[in-house]
């Protein structure tokens, strides 16, 4: 099953509608430091709302803690981000992948996104529009795996 990343988030509802998307698709999440947020803030526990309990949720303190770990368990880094090189529709997923976004306001940085074995992206009909939610963003991408891997 493919693990969700959050790069740096900083708006807590984002970060809990995440947490609660994972928890009922039972997906590893995991936030990577430094937070715009506490792991206490209320309003990231009110968008969890009382499913907190079933997010396997992993804390990294830093990027280069979270690229160890990856390391160690392998599996691919999908980077996602406006500037993809892949439609996220049309990659193909492993149950191994690591599904990563950065920040709402700046993404991931470059010098990560460089290190990802792919980078991919969500089309924008629009070009007024940069991007979507980030909790929308992960939700799209995550079901987009889960089709492809038979996980519906």
């Amino acid at each position: 099953m493919p693990q969700v990343v959050l790069v740096n988030p900083l708006i807590p509802p984002n970060t809990g509608n995440i947490a609660r998307t994972c928890a009922a698709t039972g997906t590893e999440l995991h936030l990577v430091a430094p937070l715009g947020f506490e792991l206490s803030d209320r309003y990231l526990k009110r968008a969890g709302l009382d499913y907190w309990p079933y997010v396997k949720l992993h804390y990294h303190e830093s990027l280069e803690v979270f690229q160890r770990l990856h390391k160690q368990r392998g599996g691919r880094c999908l980077g996602f981000s406006v500037r993809g090189s892949f439609n996220y529709s049309k990659f193909t997923y492993q149950a191994s992948d690591w599904l990563v976004f950065g920040s709402e306001t700046n993404g991931l940085p470059a010098t990560f996104l460089a290190s990802c074995d792919h980078t991919l992206c969500i089309p924008m009909e629009q070009p007024q529009v940069r991007s979507l939610n980030l909790s929308v963003s992960v939700a799209v991408a995550l079901f987009e795996a889960r089709r492809q891997l038979s996980h519906t």
